[in-house]
């Protein structure tokens, strides 16, 4: 028994299982004819939201959230060079601009190729994915101009595709003045009313003709998209490290071979997805917040799909992007459904209505506005003086603005802390377009009086707390003969006449236009309320307390012309008698 034992035992150890390296066709295009599947490989990157922009970057404060967007484009760059038929669309300009500037040339100049071949797209291509509702159109073009003039100024390439797939409703706006006349070809987005949505699928109208404007038409519609199950890949199909669904394990020496049945499920996710699309092309969003931190498992997976679903034959599988997408779409000469109104508001559940965020944060959304002003104003100013390489510049306070239109920022719904941390942003690049102003204006005053300006030697100072009657600039003792001189700027295109109100000291006070002629101003007490609130937030900004206590008001209307100044002299006033 022993003998024939071992014998067995030598016999079962000669087997051996034979292994090799298993190549997956994966450059597979469109099939005419067939319902072809579109892999779109992208990841959803908020520049805040639970944590902050940076924290988010680098990977810090992981008890919150774990994601690191470093992470995801090492990990995408990587991937992708691995298989030239994988392809990634990347949208958070914010995110991408850090991870460049700390690149080799060598990374840089393959990222450069991933581009150039198609592998790596741009799509949306501003500073961040802006929100709908809360933002002034000028700060929604302004943001997305600068992530623009980067993509054009480094790479060359032009953005095709709007994709605006997690602010919480859409525009009218946003189709055809950041859509259609941006130049995207399409607009694609996750979040519509749980209604719309419903019946959209019934009457397969989720892709329609969205014409924003009443008075453009035709002439600024674009073709736009919801996506049937916001902007996540179909159930089932999400290959994070950490997530649930089922992998394609398709090794037949070892266990849980699962090959057919995972084919049987993308087949039939895709005809679900066909019987609620028109013509033969949907789209798979393969990704969702932050992920792809290890981007292999995701292209390792859509690998073996594309690979093991084309064998199968009912369905085309293929890497694609939404510019491929749309131009399949294009190609097909299909009828769609005209869109005229916005998408809001948004519910997705019932009574459920995000429109709270319409108002939250109401300290932050203001200081966003007066800033967006302020910053339209100091690049005027900064063009008239001429641009200096050594600095101050407007690029701080265009950068911190460009980050608050996000669909977590000026709507009010990111933590507290990275509230604070925009906040703390803004005030940054507020400091130094204020030093910019002060001198482009001095510059500016002086240059009337003389040819030229090098370094003027007015000091102007700016009142960023007149909202709380601080204004030290102003609360100043002119008994003894001094003046106190105005500069008002007026940053838009026509003449505007305003009430210019600053806190004084004494009523005692008259005020003069630049031609010396007194002009009518009104004095309005200050109460101690106001006094109280004054000291108290004063003190908590500048860290001591106010050196002066200001009387009044001083009121009077100013009247300055388009992309110009007024200088208005304030002196106390001559005692009859």
């Amino acid at each position: 028994m022993a003998i024939l034992a071992w014998l067995l035992i030598l016999v079962m150890s000669s087997v051996r299982v034979e292994s090799k390296y298993m190549v997956y066709n994966t450059s597979q295009g469109v099939v005419p004819g067939k319902l072809n599947v579109h892999l779109v490989a992208h990841t959803h990157d908020d520049v805040g939201w639970l944590k902050t922009i940076d924290q988010y970057y680098v990977g810090s404060n992981n008890t919150i959230q774990g994601a690191c967007v470093q992470n995801v484009l090492d990990s995408v760059v990587s991937a992708l060079l691995a298989d030239k038929s994988r392809k990634f669309v990347y949208v958070e300009q914010a995110f991408f601009q850090r991870w460049w500037r700390g690149q080799s040339e060598a990374v840089q100049s393959t990222v450069k190729q991933l581009l150039s071949s198609g592998q790596l797209e741009f799509i949306n291509g501003g500073m961040c994915m802006h929100d709908e509702a809360a933002p002034h159109y000028i700060d929604m073009i302004d943001q997305t101009t600068l992530g623009h003039k980067f993509i054009k100024e480094e790479f060359n390439v032009t953005p095709r595709i709007g994709w605006q797939i997690d602010p919480f409703g859409h525009s009218a706006v946003q189709a055809y003045l950041l859509g259609a006349e941006v130049g995207f070809d399409s607009l694609f987005f996750g979040r519509i009313d749980y209604q719309d949505r419903a019946k959209r699928k019934n009457e397969k109208s989720l892709e329609v003709v969205w014409q924003g404007s009443k008075s453009l038409g035709s002439s600024a519609q674009i073709f736009a998209g919801a996506f049937p199950e916001n902007y996540d890949p179909p159930s089932g199909f999400h290959f994070e490290v950490n997530d649930d669904s089922p992998i394609v394990q398709d090794d037949i020496n070892l266990f849980d071979y699962n090959v057919q049945e995972r084919v049987d499920d993308f087949v039939a996710a895709a005809f679900s997805q066909a019987n609620i699309t028109r013509t033969n092309h949907v789209m798979w969003t393969m990704g969702t917040d932050f992920k792809y931190q290890y981007a292999h498992t995701w292209f390792r997976n859509m690998d073996k799909l594309i690979h093991y679903v084309n064998q199968d034959g009912r369905v085309n599988a293929l890497y694609s992007t939404p510019t491929i997408y749309t131009d399949a779409k294009y190609a097909e000469q299909e009828s769609w459904p005209l869109k005229t109104d916005d998408f809001f508001p948004y519910a997705d559940r019932v009574n459920a209505y995000w429109t709270g965020y319409f108002t939250s944060r109401p300290a932050l959304k203001g200081y966003v506005r007066i800033l967006s002003g302020y910053y339209l104003a100091a690049r005027q100013l900064e063009f008239f003086r001429g641009r200096s390489d050594t600095g101050p510049t407007t690029d701080s306070l265009g950068d911190a603005l460009a980050i608050a239109q996000h669909h977590d920022a000026v709507s009010g719904t990111s933590k507290q802390h990275v509230a604070d941390d925009y906040a703390k942003r803004l005030s940054i690049g507020y400091k130094e377009s204020e030093e910019l102003v002060a001198a482009s204006l001095a510059c500016m005053v002086e240059s009337a009086l003389k040819s030229g300006c090098r370094s003027p030697v007015t000091k102007f100072q700016q009142c960023l707390l007149m909202n709380i009657s601080y204004c030290p600039a102003t609360e100043v003792d002119l008994s003894l003969g001094k003046k106190l001189v105005i500069v008002v700027y007026n940053s838009l295109g026509w003449k505007r006449d305003d009430v210019v109100r600053i806190p004084v000291i004494s009523g005692n006070v008259t005020v003069q236009d630049s031609s010396g002629q007194e002009i009518e101003s009104q004095l309005l007490p200050l109460s101690n309320v106001s006094l109280g609130i004054r000291n108290y937030y004063a003190t908590a900004y500048v860290g001591k307390s106010p050196s002066a206590t200001p009387r009044y008001w001083l009121a009077f209307t100013a009247s300055v012309p388009q992309l110009g100044f007024s200088t208005y002299v304030i002196s106390a006033a001559k005692r009859e008698g």
